[in-house]
């Protein structure tokens, strides 16, 4: 069997291990097989030849898809390429397929969300599947220019709208007029592209980009949906990226918080722009800096629902690096990230939800 991904990329590994340490699935478990370098060995020998079972997909499904290891890797491996290569060779079932085909369709995504809340009011809806509390009613957009486009997405806008609204409102609070795309960009494909529907991922990018012509930035403020669609167009910013050197303009008044600030995966090791998250902060509260440097905090998209045991266990080393600083507040910039880590029990907000917050 041959995987599709490039030979050269997966024979540049040289098993050196420094990626180790910055891999939260080897870090909890201390098993070879869960790390970027045994999940290499692993994609060699079925791409070789060898069979690729059972045993092999479980190696590939317990990555998190963080990718801090290509940040320590001395070698640049690109152990993303790798196993979106890889997953998008493996098969995928008739349920996963429908479930994400939801995310394309967000008349559809809002009403089950809907239905979803009204459920868990009657508790209805298992704990054990980690499922936030929804709200019963979400606040209406409404567009307010052409200077920027807001992309809405698919789980944010569902569960997590206000933030928009606070994002919406901070933008224009610098004189930015705020355009809202149409239904075809309903979902950004990046939840896809995890589970190894590469192809709907990339269609579901390329649909959202044309959903929001011209020349005008593209401000995302989920760090998951950024990464995925700056992979297709220039035009993508990140909203903190975009908010730094503006933030002089904004009227604001310091709060009484002292905030941890958690990296999304894709916002440090992806994008890179997480240095912006601080850069807007810091004129409005104390920051506490984490001291697991950047270690995921075991979201990964939908990773917190198919592993949700190692998921659990990542989690946990993120909650007692927070509470080492002694902040009150935790702050994350993509929604995986927000509601897993609510669902420890912390404060957990959006950087531009302070920010909104701060407001004059």
């Amino acid at each position: 069997m041959k995987l599709l991904v490039d030979e050269d990329e997966l024979a540049a590994c040289v098993a050196c291990g420094l990626c180790l340490p910055h891999c939260p699935t080897y870090r909890v478990t201390g098993e070879e097989s869960a790390s970027p370098r045994g999940r290499i060995a692993a994609m060699r020998a079925v791409h070789a030849g060898a069979a690729a079972d059972d045993e092999f997909h479980d190696f590939m499904a317990r990555c998190v898809q963080c990718r801090a290891c290509e940040v320590a890797c001395p070698s640049s491996v690109p152990f993303g390429r790798l196993m979106e290569g890889t997953r998008a060779t493996m098969p995928v079932g008739r349920a996963t397929r429908a479930a994400y085909s939801v995310l394309g369709h967000h008349r559809l995504l809002l009403a089950g969300s809907s239905a979803l809340a009204v459920l868990q009011r009657f508790g209805a809806v298992p704990r054990r599947l980690g499922v936030p509390r929804l709200a019963l009613r979400r606040r209406p957009l409404v567009a307010s220019g052409t200077d920027v486009w807001l992309f809405t997405g698919c789980v944010m806008d569902a569960w997590l709208r206000d933030v928009h609204a606070d994002v919406k409102r901070v933008l224009e609070a610098t004189g930015a007029g705020v355009a809202l795309p149409g239904a075809g960009a309903a979902c950004c494909g990046a939840l896809h592209t995890h589970a190894g529907l590469v192809d709907d991922g990339h269609k579901l990018a390329a649909r959202a980009l044309d959903a929001m012509p011209g020349d005008a930035p593209i401000v995302v403020d989920s760090a998951g949906c950024g990464a995925q669609l700056k992979e297709v167009s220039s035009r993508v910013v990140d909203v903190h990226e975009w908010l730094a050197p503006r933030i002089g303009q904004l009227q604001l008044r310091r709060l009484p918080y002292r905030v941890a600030v958690q990296d999304p995966c894709h916002l440090r090791h992806v994008q890179k722009t997480h240095g912006a998250v601080r850069d807007v902060l810091a004129p409005i509260v104390d920051l506490a800096e984490l001291d697991d440097e950047g270690l995921c905090c075991g979201a990964g998209g939908s990773y917190s629902m198919s592993q949700p045991v190692l998921a659990g266990a990542i989690r946990d080393q993120k909650v007692a690096a927070i509470g080492r600083t002694g902040a009150t507040v935790v702050v994350s910039a993509n929604p995986g990230c927000m509601l897993h880590l609510r669902g420890a029990g912390l404060d957990v907000r959006h950087p531009m939800s302070i920010v909104a917050e701060a407001l004059l």
